[in-house]
């Protein structure tokens, strides 16, 4: 989906241009900190979606879009709170409330690409640019347009976030639209296993063992209570 991202203050304009930039299935446009110029662009280019700041000197995010005679989808962003039950009169995918997390930001995307009117040619699009293959020692991970090539003992481990996993590699991290039962049934069994609902992790990257949570790479990933009986009897094995 085509998007602009359109907020008065830099440090939030760069957070979601962030966010968009790191989501398979949007792509950044242009963004503005100029609602006028943001106004313009909406007249002359074809835009799927918008992050629109509401409260913005001279015009407003709401006024933005009540010039527009065929606005595009809108995702409303704010830091008033009061502003929620207006923004949905018109007709606003979603509203999020500043400072944005991406788990919440990621969650209203979704919601874009369900209601959006090319909603079935749009998936099929998310899965093919999101896809896996193995070969040997390496899994082939589809993002985007981008296909990576990653070594399988380079994976640390894997973090759900929606309808999205992290892979956490030695050298980097990389987001697909993938589901854990999919994962599991690529990765050899005797080196990943599942410990939370969230986290995959790889038995040969873990550096500590607590009763309730591992420690890989610094990052402290939970056990959770269904988990911890088959990953005790892995790690015994190993």
């Amino acid at each position: 989906m085509n998007c602009i991202v359109v907020d008065d203050e830099p440090f939030a304009l760069d957070l979601i241009k962030s966010y968009v930039e790191k989501t398979p299935f949007l792509k950044l446009a242009s963004s503005f900190t100029n609602p006028f110029k943001a106004l313009s662009h909406l007249r002359e280019n074809k835009t799927d979606l918008v992050f629109l700041d509401i409260n913005m000197p001279e015009l407003s995010g709401i006024q933005l879009i009540q010039s527009l005679n065929t606005p595009p989808k809108v995702i409303f962003t704010t830091a008033y709170p009061e502003f929620g039950a207006e923004s949905y009169e018109y007709n606003a995918i979603d509203y999020l409330l500043k400072p944005v997390k991406y788990e919440r930001f990621l969650k209203a995307a979704n919601k874009a690409v369900e209601l959006s009117s090319d909603n079935n040619s749009l998936k099929e699009k998310i899965i093919k640019d999101v896809s896996i293959n193995k070969s040997n020692d390496f899994v082939y991970l589809k993002s985007g347009t981008q296909v990576h090539k990653i070594k399988i003992d380079s994976i640390m481990y894997i973090e759900a976030a929606g309808n999205y996993l992290t892979f956490y590699t030695s050298k980097k991290k990389l987001m697909t639209l993938l589901s854990m039962k999919e994962v599991l049934e690529l990765l050899p069994s005797n080196a990943f296993i599942r410990v939370h609902k969230s986290y995959i992790i790889s038995m040969v990257y873990i550096d500590i063992i607590e009763t309730h949570r591992v420690i890989i790479n610094s990052k402290a990933i939970p056990i959770g209570v269904t988990y911890r009986q088959k990953f005790h009897q892995q790690f015994e094995k190993n």
